[in-house]
């Protein structure tokens, strides 16, 4: 089965996207991150699959300026550096969250 949010919201003051999932899971993924993970072929080579945008290219203050569907199965966000041709998939989403909390949890306090 594959999970779909249940909500989505940007949350500009704490700069991160807070997801609900069908499941019920929350989790929030900071803008940074989610912009440095775009699919399109302007950031990944598309032969080689090797990123071309380098994480430290992306304004600490980056942000989502608008948000939209894409079918039934992604989000399209454009982003404060005018950037707007990645789409991510719920799967993709997902993937990032479960990463990100891995992550997080793995890191000593």
């Amino acid at each position: 089965m594959q999970l779909t949010p249940q909500a989505l919201r940007a949350l500009k003051d704490t700069s991160v996207f807070e997801i609900t999932w069908t499941d019920g899971k929350t989790f929030q993924l900071p803008f940074k991150l989610v912009r440095s993970e775009c699919p399109c072929a302007e950031c990944v080579h598309e032969i080689t699959g090797e990123r071309i945008l380098q994480p430290e290219w992306i304004p600490d203050d980056i942000r989502p300026t608008e948000l939209s569907y894409a079918g039934n199965y992604a989000l399209r966000i454009v982003w404060s550096d005018r950037h707007a041709s990645g789409i991510f998939t719920w799967e993709r989403l997902h993937g990032l969250c479960s990463h990100y909390q891995a992550v997080l949890v793995s890191q000593p306090i």
